[in-house]
């Protein structure tokens, strides 16, 4: 207990200085360089007001944090400030430019008059991003602990964390650090036994990203063991088909903000419009708003990407892609029995998904969470109750490599693959791997500790100067 509060303390502290760290450099980079692009100030009235800016008593300063604005930055600040006005700002989902919107207009509203709406919204999200970074790193290292059940290597992966690739987008008005928490957050609250808080935060996750409906499937993988375990070792049909139902609601309930959203959407831009100028996806079957502003506005598709000009960007996410898929296979190649059994083929003696030792666990979860023996079960799988090396994990660790393979597999082939290095960056799978690796290959040890400098090196330098950068 002593050790996991003084780690604790240490990550706090890591978390809050790589984030000050990151911040500095972005100063640093911003004061001697010139940024490619100086449209970043640009900031006409919203469409619903015809309003005059007013005088501000610190100018240079609202500037300078205006400048900061770059990228997808400048859709999530004018979102808060003005709402939904174009099609294409549809593709950035609600709850983070929620949570500028209400710190602008409550804790940083006395800056208004001094520095400006938008310099105050902008500050809000800077905020919002860098606390929420700080929780995520903490929530990481408690799942850690839990999946592990070794602290010094949860210390580790937690501090890599710290330090990923992806760093600057998580100080800077990005989603990622939100999305980090809300999803790890969930993880560590379904392994807990909350489930119930768990598939809040996950609903939450996908209301800050898109890619947060797939921690559905950690509901899915729950709730497909714990069926098996009411209907073929407790034999009891009635508890199997509770278990179905609330876990298929539980699903549903993940899906209903993003759902929910493609809904607004289709209100605003294609309810009571004629037919013959509406947007071509309000005829579709399926009125998906965000597949067709991936598609049309970015570019995004199966394999579209695949073109030789892009070869730079596939170099660039080829160390987060490559770290990615060693972690897969090194999880396999651990227990490929229980791996291409998705958990069914279990060792006896030991518990089944998500068993911990926790006051939190309801009884139901109690009853479901231990097999009965049987003769079928085979492989030295397990969360078992003694303690375990971290070579060694349980079918708890099978969701989350199958969750990662199935990002790789995106990343790869559909999305920009550059943005790679940031949509894997809030897997854990990925530091688990990376911190088993510097204990036992210093050399690769070596080499991600360099790939992650480099790139928060890099990554401060091109994207708060408005150059690409993954």
């Amino acid at each position: 207990m002593k050790s996991r509060i003084s780690h604790t303390r240490i990550i706090l502290q890591t978390a809050i200085a790589s984030r000050l760290i990151l911040l500095t450099l972005t100063l640093i980079w911003r004061s001697i360089i010139n940024p490619y692009d100086t449209s970043a100030s640009i900031n006409p009235n919203c469409l619903s007001t015809t309003t005059t800016a007013p005088t501000l008593v610190f100018p240079r300063i609202a500037a300078a944090v205006e400048n900061g604005v770059v990228w997808d930055s400048v859709y999530f600040v004018r979102i808060a400030q003005c709402g939904y006005e174009y099609e294409q700002t549809y593709a950035f989902l609600p709850l983070f430019p929620a949570f500028i919107l209400i710190l602008s207009r409550t804790v940083f509203q006395p800056l208004i008059p001094l520095i400006g709406d938008r310099a105050v919204l902008a500050l809000s999200g800077y905020f919002v991003s860098n606390v929420a970074f700080v929780f995520a790193a903490l929530f990481l290292y408690r799942l850690s602990v839990i999946v592990l059940k070794d602290p010094e290597a949860s210390l580790r992966a937690s501090i890599l964390f710290c330090f990923n690739p992806a760093s600057i987008f998580y100080s800077s008005i990005y989603s990622e650090s939100l999305y980090a928490l809300l999803s790890i957050g969930g993880l560590y609250f379904l392994l807990s036994g909350s489930n119930n808080l768990a598939s809040l935060w996950f609903a939450l996750s996908g209301c800050a990203r898109s890619n947060g409906v797939l921690n559905a499937g950690y509901i899915g993988f729950q709730t497909m063991h714990r069926a098996y375990d009411a209907l073929f070792l407790q034999k009891n049909l009635i508890l199997a088909f509770w278990v179905l139902i609330t876990g298929f609601l539980r699903c549903v309930f993940i899906f209903i903000p993003f759902v929910a959203f493609q809904a607004y959407g289709y209100y605003n831009l294609c309810a009571g419009r004629d037919p013959e100028t509406s947007r071509p996806w309000c005829k579709a079957k399926i009125p998906l708003l965000y597949n067709f502003i991936q598609s049309h506005y970015w570019g995004v598709g199966f394999l579209r990407y695949f073109q030789f000009k892009q070869l730079p960007n596939f170099l660039l996410a080829s160390p987060i892609l490559s770290m990615a898929v060693c972690s897969i296979i090194y999880y396999v190649k651990l227990q490929p029995t229980v791996f291409f059994s998705l958990g069914f083929q279990v060792d006896p003696k030991t518990a089944s998904f998500l068993e911990m030792q926790t006051s939190t666990v309801s009884r139901e979860d109690q009853a479901l969470r231990r097999r009965k023996h049987s003769k079928h079960e085979v492989g030295p799988t397990a969360l078992s109750t003694d303690s375990v090396p971290v070579e060694r994990f349980s079918i708890i660790i099978v969701p989350f490599v199958l969750h990662l393979g199935f990002m790789v597999a995106t990343a790869f082939f559909v999305m920009h693959v550059q943005v790679a290095t940031r949509f894997l960056s809030s897997s854990p799978p990925i530091y688990w791997f990376a911190s088993y690796v510097l204990t036992s290959h210093k050399g690769w040890g070596y080499f991600i500790w360099g790939y992650s400098a480099a790139y928060i090196l890099i990554g401060s330098l091109l994207f708060s100067n408005f150059y690409p950068f993954t």
